[in-house]
């Protein structure tokens, strides 16, 4: 049987009762498109949810969910803005066309059998209701389970509320988190204590796991007393809030208030993370003279032990989280403390370093622990900027994290999200406020020299032009670009007037100017080496400026700057430039007609690609590979390849980024295989790459050629055309569309 795709977490523990419940929700799955698991927070609607969308994919169910179950997990999202990038997200779909992420959506759904589980909506009701409705009119194969404490109030929605636990269900779960927590002689579910302690949680999961959890330290009748006290205590609190409500809020607070003083502090504190964490985030942001630096473990480690904080493991390493209704109390008592506004600073001081951290470290061996640590900490780093974004004056700090991490919307396929948060922060509302240096000034009492405010702004904007180039919006790259450029001369800023000019250099690069490429990179990497500044972009000037190279014809040159980039990367580490380099490396051997050099150097290229999920560079490695594979002696393969890199271009944009030169050797593919097939093979062919899910066509590239391959023959000696010089005999020099001009090419820059 097939595996079904898909992104549920395995369970870390055992799930317990709710067979009913279980029983009920699989069936609603096979009648309605909608269902919505509602009920109060803690009463485990997302462990049931979890539980049944895990069942219907190890059932015969998998047949209506062929294309995966899949988890978006939204309690973190407070930015309606984001909804539609986090089910893009979730759905683990890159998209660099520059569409909106509703639009990526729909296409992808459109043709698509799948359950998707929203978790965690009630925030946003009303934007995620309009959200479902939408998709669900367009894309008839999607169903919605979707996770809340209130319904989302649309047609055809079947509401089932999740009450809680029965008696029975709610001893035996108690029973069984209890051997968890307190190895020894088991609790007897049957005990009248458990019984009663379990009737006086209400049967509420989150209450029963957190009473649990006190084992270590009391009995089942102290901890009866314990929270019987705290009951009676509470009978006079608000009349409106509802019975379970209150209950839950006891459990909460009675767990707080068996905290040691340091591990209340602690847990007010981590309230302000909106995501997973790890442990020197802790330290830095929660230290302080009530919470020395060398008690923070040990304090942490107690809250674990608590069930107050979960620890899970992730690509980057150990992670912390807390579940949304205790960070919920935390935070209120972080409010009661009037601590809020100083620990959200903290946190956005943190991971302010961190990017800076990140960007640095980007250039070394280190890229791909990187992006997981980008990945992990992609909920803060929303909280960070947002923090900056609605704080008068401090426009220029979130203008510095998302021009900062253009390693991450660049290189780990994060373009659209990347964008939304560069436009907000340039936005005119947002920098209104912001105070405006110019160089050689008193401000504030201050000598500022010009790189403070101002660099963080014209960082931003260069990134904002690369990110618009990537996704083939010319438009946005040409304006921000140039804004760029004559803010930096205006202000003095050599560095951003460097890249500007780089950005605009692949702009021409992507329109088919090479003569108006190979100027702009030139002066570019020029003033790079003047300013001293080499890092991944510098690489990847010089991998733009050997491409343009070689589109001209000049290959000597291009093979030298590429051996050269592959050299630094080779002592520094760096493997995405390096990706780049091997591309254009390749280009050179196949003019050449050197075939295995140009494979072995493509399959190396692919590797990389597909390690940081680079869709452009993925893509354009397939094409060449496809020619490289026709010119073996294999155009049925060559076709099938050809048929993959379509279905990834619909993701990266216009194919071949609508340009003659880079269009030139797909056509010289496609003619030579079409000759050799005829055209109902070849279509055939091609309809079966396409059809490839993109992680098996990079299994299918890195295969190898195929047994029986025999190389079409080629003059000894003899070079094939440089593809500019092949578009130039179809295409008019003079009609071609300058650089830098506002028309739209779709696409990604190659880097």
């Amino acid at each position: 049987m097939r595996p079904v795709p898909g992104n549920l977490p395995a369970e870390l523990n055992r799930f317990v009762g709710r067979a009913d419940e279980l029983a009920e929700l699989t069936r609603l799955l096979g009648e309605v498109r909608l269902l919505t698991l509602v009920g109060v927070g803690g009463v485990g609607k997302t462990r049931l949810a979890v539980r049944a969308a895990l069942s219907v994919r190890s059932a015969d169910l998998e047949k209506r969910y062929c294309d995966g179950v899949w988890l978006a997990e939204l309690s973190a999202i407070r930015d309606p803005g984001l909804l539609d990038h986090a089910l893009v997200d979730a759905l683990r779909v890159t998209d660099h066309s520059g569409r909106p992420a509703r639009e990526v959506l729909r296409a992808h759904l459109a043709g698509r059998d799948l359950l998707l589980v929203l978790d965690g909506f009630e925030q946003l009701v009303d934007p995620c209701a309009e959200l479902v409705r939408d998709l669900l009119r367009h894309c008839p194969g999607l169903q919605v389970l979707a996770v809340g404490r209130r319904p989302l109030r649309l047609e055809g929605e079947r509401t089932v509320p999740l009450a809680p636990m029965s008696d029975t269900d709610a001893a035996r779960l108690f029973a069984d988190r209890a051997l968890d927590v307190a190895p020894g002689p088991a609790v007897d579910e049957h005990d009248d204590a458990v019984r009663e302690l379990c009737r006086r949680l209400d049967g509420i999961p989150l209450a029963l796991e957190l009473a649990a959890a006190r084992l270590r330290a009391l009995s089942v009748d102290q901890i009866l007393r314990r929270i019987d006290d705290r009951f009676h205590l509470l009978t006079g609190g608000s009349r409106g809030e509802l019975p379970r409500h209150r209950t839950l809020r006891t459990a909460i607070g009675w767990s707080h208030e068996l905290c040691a003083p340091a591990e209340r502090l602690l847990w007010a504190r981590l309230s302000v993370f909106a995501g997973p964490f790890d442990l020197e985030a802790v330290e830095y942001v929660c230290a302080g003279p009530e919470l020395p630096d060398e008690s923070v473990l040990d304090v942490l480690g107690e809250l674990i032990a608590q069930s107050v904080v979960v620890r899970e493991e992730s690509p980057a390493g150990p992670r912390y989280r807390m579940l949304d209704t205790v960070r919920a109390y935390g935070a209120e008592w972080l409010d009661a403390l009037a601590d809020t506004e100083r620990m959200r600073r903290r946190h956005r001081d943190w991971y302010m370093g961190l990017v800076t951290w990140c960007e640095v470290d980007w250039f070394s061996p280190r890229q791909v622990e990187i992006a997981a640590c980008a990945d992990s900490a992609l909920p803060n780093l929303r909280a960070a900027i947002e923090l900056c974004l609605e704080t008068a004056g401090e426009a220029h700090l979130g203008q510095h994290l998302t021009g900062t991490l253009w390693f991450y919307w660049a290189g780990c396929g994060r373009l659209t999200e990347g964008r939304h948060w560069l436009e907000r922060s340039l936005a005119p509302e947002v920098s209104r406020d912001e105070p405006r240096e110019e160089p050689g000034q008193w401000h504030d009492g201050e000598w500022h020299d010009g790189e403070g405010h101002e660099g963080a702004r014209l960082k931003a904007l260069w990134v904002l032009g690369y990110v618009a180039i990537l996704q083939g919006d010319n438009t946005a790259a040409v304006r921000a670009l140039y804004e760029c450029r004559g803010e930096a001369a205006r202000t003095g800023n050599a560095l951003a007037r460097a890249y500007a000019v780089h950005r605009l250099g692949c702009l021409a690069l992507l329109t088919g100017d090479m003569p108006r490429a190979e100027r702009l990179l030139r002066a570019a990497l020029g003033a790079y080496r003047e300013l001293g500044e080499i890092n991944s972009n510098v690489l990847m000037g010089q991998a733009e400026l050997a491409l343009s190279l070689v589109f001209q014809g000049d290959l000597d040159a291009a093979v030298a700057l590429c051996a050269d980039v592959r050299e630094i990367c080779e002592e520094s580490g760096e493997r995405w430039a390096r990706s780049y380099a091997l591309y254009v490396h390749a280009y050179a051997a196949w003019t050449r007609g050197r075939l295995g050099e140009a494979r072995a150097l493509l399959t190396e290229a692919v590797t990389i690609h597909h390690t940081f999920n680079d869709l452009v560079g993925l893509v354009l490695a397939m094409e060449l590979m496809a020619l490289v594979t026709a010119d073996e002696g294999d155009p049925a393969e060559a076709a099938v390849l050809q048929g993959a890199a379509e279905r990834l271009w619909r993701s990266v944009g216009a194919p071949l980024f609508g340009s003659p030169t880079f269009g030139a050797p797909h056509e010289q593919c496609e003619r030579r295989a079409t000759e050799l097939l005829g055209p109902e093979r070849y279509g055939a062919r091609v309809a079966e790459g396409r059809a490839l899910p993109p992680a098996s066509a990079v299994e299918r590239v890195l295969a190898g050629p195929r047994a029986g391959s025999v190389p079409a023959r080629q003059p000894s000696g003899e070079r094939r055309s440089p593809p500019a010089r092949e578009a130039e005999r179809r295409t008019d020099r003079e009609t071609r569309e300058p650089a830098g001009s506002p028309g739209q090419i779709g696409g990604e820059a190659a880097g």
